[in-house]
């Protein structure tokens, strides 16, 4: 097998490992949302690293945690609602980053935006996948730290407040570490489609569990099959394979809700 097919393989399992639990707690804190803004900010991040001629992941990355402070910011103000701000911020960064996108082409940069936006599996490379697989450790070791405290916060979060629980520092870890997973599923499934591969997988897991951890397991097995079908029938039809692996995450959930329904 060529090595690109397993360094792609490498990569989608190790986003899959990421996109079960952040995504189940996604799911239960309805905070797609706020996926879907970060996923906004990132083509900023993006246009800002191009610029700085520094890797995209990075700022990528660096975007999503500014883009989280920010919010967290903004929502201790209490004057607007959490959606109005996403909202805010959301189009404010995608509108700034195709202003700096549009300015660094003029100046002769080649960047192409529909790697970023779709991703593109097929080129990682080895430094790539060491990247991201210190990644997914390290955010892997955090969540565990604040897994279950953010499982206390979901279920009633006046009542983990009461019991000792440091609600606002525990949410805004969380929301750090989904501004990272932003930056390692860029070369996955791009900026665009993050959002989709974290709440389907933990929306398909919600049929078959009966508890937080069961629910955690099964989105995670639910993003490998994804990742492994998508890979298969990006080479097989020649799909772009970041568009095949949502696609294959939304036929398990289809296929799911009517097996659940029948039965």
């Amino acid at each position: 097998m060529d090595s690109f097919i397993l360094y792609a393989l490498a990569a989608g399992l190790a986003l899959a490992l990421l996109v079960g639990p952040l995504g189940s707690i996604v799911v239960w804190r309805r905070m797609a949302y706020f996926g879907d803004t970060l996923a906004h900010a990132a083509l900023l991040g993006v246009a800002l690293a191009v610029a700085a001629e520094q890797l995209p992941m990075a700022g990528v990355g660096l975007m999503g945690v500014m883009i989280a402070s920010i919010l967290f910011w903004l929502e201790k103000q209490r004057d607007l609602s959490t959606d109005t701000l996403l909202g805010i911020l959301s189009h404010s960064a995608l509108a700034l980053g195709l202003i700096v996108l549009s300015v660094i082409q003029a100046q002769g940069f080649n960047i192409n935006l529909m790697s970023y936006l779709f991703g593109d599996l097929l080129a990682v490379n080895r430094l790539d996948l060491l990247i991201m697989y210190v990644s997914v450790v390290l955010i892997l070791l955090v969540l565990k730290a604040i897994l279950p405290a953010l499982i206390s916060i979901s279920v009633n979060e006046e009542l983990a407040r009461v019991d000792g629980v440091a609600v606002e520092r525990v949410r805004f870890i969380f929301m750090i570490l989904l501004a990272l997973v932003i930056a390692v599923a860029l070369k996955v499934v791009g900026i665009l489609l993050i959002t989709a591969l974290l709440i389907i997988p933990a929306a398909t897991a919600r049929l078959y569990s009966r508890s937080p951890k069961q629910m955690i397991v099964i989105s995670a097995l639910m993003a490998i099959l994804a990742v492994v079908s998508g890979l298969l029938a990006s080479l097989h039809w020649d799909f772009p394979t970041g568009p095949a692996i949502v696609v294959a995450a939304s036929l398990l959930f289809f296929v799911s809700r009517l097996l659940s329904r029948r039965g």
